[in-house]
């Protein structure tokens, strides 16, 4: 998973390497207008997981296009060796390893299969060893096979959609909180480590500050606790999420708005860079 844009992610992130391994009527206030989020379609529905997929790829590939991003592959230096495809596996982190084996049970024999010992002896650090450029042809040259785009958004679903998305209803949250878990997940991972704050770890912190729905709590108070505490994680322990532009002027932007179902027309900013959804 990228932890930033590919051009301000900084070398002193690899600290946050092991976190991932562990492994968001006139008169009438932004609630009337946009309705309650438990009331309308979750995130797994088809056209807001599409709308969560070109949020989420505005902060870690710059573009909306995150169908585009199967192929992307590249170490950006941020101590988790190569970070690939739609929401940035990596190497360093094993969910590239898993994404390589589900593509092996799909299409056995395929050019990426023969890797797989190498991934697995590089988990744990950034390097390239018995990788290099061979490897990264073949993930590229495979993003033109369809198993091989079904095995990256099985790892996804998997390891970081599905969990966040369940925690998120299971608390009693709308769209909106249900994308900022699941942003949350793609970013830090499940859990924690050294130097490193996990989604387990935020979500206990915002709970000691506030109530979700599930347990008689106010939404959007429940909602401001957690990007606070995110925020604080980003800023205070983990340098290289130091720019939280993917919170404060997207996320936060959504929530003050009211818009808890997270409901098209949507425009944010990301590392400055402005972005609009006008619909599915």
């Amino acid at each position: 998973m990228k932890l930033s844009t590919r051009s301000l992610i900084a070398s002193a992130a690899a600290l946050a390497l092991a976190a991932a391994v562990l492994s968001g009527c006139s008169g009438a206030g932004p609630d009337a207008a946009y309705g309650k989020g438990s009331s309308a379609a979750g995130l797994d529905d088809p056209a807001k997981k599409d709308i969560a997929m070109r949020l989420v790829s505005s902060a870690e590939n710059s573009t909306l296009d995150w169908k585009s991003q199967y192929k992307y592959i590249e170490d950006i230096d941020d101590g988790r060796g190569y970070t690939a495809g739609i929401i940035g596996f990596c190497s360093g982190t094993g969910d590239m390893r898993r994404v390589v084996e589900r593509y092996a049970e799909a299409r056995p024999g395929n050019p990426l299969e023969r890797f797989g010992p190498a991934l697995r002896k590089v988990e744990g650090t950034d390097a390239h060893t018995g990788l290099g450029r061979r490897f990264t042809e073949a993930w590229a040259d495979a993003a033109g096979d369809a198993a091989f785009r079904s095995a990256q958004d099985a790892e996804r679903d998997a390891s970081y959609f599905g969990p966040a998305v369940a925690q998120a209803k299971a608390d009693g949250l709308g769209a909106l909180g249900q994308f900022i878990y699941y942003d949350a997940y793609v970013m830090h991972g499940s859990g924690d480590a050294e130097g490193t704050v996990g989604f387990r770890t935020m979500r206990r912190r915002a709970l000691a500050a506030a109530r979700p729905p599930a347990r008689g709590g106010d939404e959007r108070a429940y909602l401001d606790a957690f990007l606070d505490v995110r925020v604080a994680a980003m800023r205070e322990e983990e340098p290289s999420h130091a720019d939280t532009s993917r919170v404060e002027t997207a996320q936060r932007v959504f929530l003050r708005k009211g818009n808890l179902n997270l409901d098209p027309p949507l425009d944010w900013k990301v590392y400055g860079d402005d972005y609009r959804i006008d619909g599915p």
